[in-house]
């Protein structure tokens, strides 16, 4: 192999009968789950579940904590202060860990989801808190954070391995951050526009923004949406052509 990326998904966002995205069949073609932890979705009977499907799959479990939102599922921005966000994120982070720990594994990452990992990756203070929250909970964690990010300084300013993720279904600013949702054109819909995008960004460290700008970016692990219609398809499609092109699948480092 010429190289490894981690594929990871973001999982367990049922909430009680409401089951989202297709995890059993995603579980498969992933190498890291980020389970939600309750707070934008999940419950504490989903979080198990996802768990032991992850441990029957060999897959990482990471904890995948965001804002108190179920209706808006984490997505719509909060007026927090870091010390909300520590311990927001460190409750979140118990709970899955506790879980992950009765069924026989442990946590192999932390990753914020949605507003939270947005406003962590321009706001230094609220990024400090969470990379203190993490550290304070397991040194050991890896921080899976936005390329280029305030979150991932602060991963590393705390002593923490950090994960650079980047974004197969994404659009990207030429300030490196991620086109909004609520922007035309923020999501690609093309599969082989995103496979594309994601073997330049591993190849060779580079991204065309929605302006046409080129970005230099780092690509440790690549996100996957376990909600999108064709989600399954286009998993197995990044798969097959990252591993053609020499470049082999494993959790973040490992």
């Amino acid at each position: 192999m010429m190289g490894w990326i981690d594929l990871n998904c973001d999982m367990g966002e049922g909430f009680g009968v409401y089951r989202i995205g297709a995890d059993e069949e995603l579980m498969g073609e992933i190498t890291s789950a980020n389970i939600a932890c309750g707070y934008h979705a999940g419950d504490p009977s989903v979080m198990r579940k996802t768990v032991k499907l992850a441990l029957s799959r060999g897959v990482a479990i990471g904890a995948h904590p965001g804002l108190p939102d179920l209706a808006g599922f984490g997505r719509r921005n909060m007026d927090i202060s870091p010390e909300e966000a520590m311990d927001l994120v460190t409750y979140q982070i118990g709970a899955l860990q506790a879980i992950a720990k009765q069924e026989g594994g442990r946590l192999h990452h932390v990753k914020p989801h949605g507003a939270l990992y947005n406003m962590a990756a321009v706001s230094a203070p609220l990024a400090d808190a969470i990379a203190e929250a993490v550290c304070r909970t397991d040194e050991s964690l890896i921080l899976y954070g936005l390329a280029g990010s305030e979150l991932l300084a602060a991963g590393a300013r705390y002593g923490l391995t950090t994960a650079s993720e980047v974004f197969a279904d994404r659009t990207y600013q030429s300030d490196g951050t991620l086109t909004p949702r609520r922007l035309p054109h923020a999501l690609i819909t093309d599969t082989d526009q995103a496979v594309r995008q994601v073997i330049r960004m591993v190849k060779e460290g580079t991204v065309t923004s929605a302006d046409g700008a080129e970005v230099t970016i780092q690509a440790d692990t690549v996100c996957l949406h376990g909600d999108g219609e064709h989600a399954i398809t286009f998993a197995r499609e990044l798969r097959a052509r990252l591993e053609a092109e020499g470049i082999g699948v494993k959790p973040a480092g490992v």
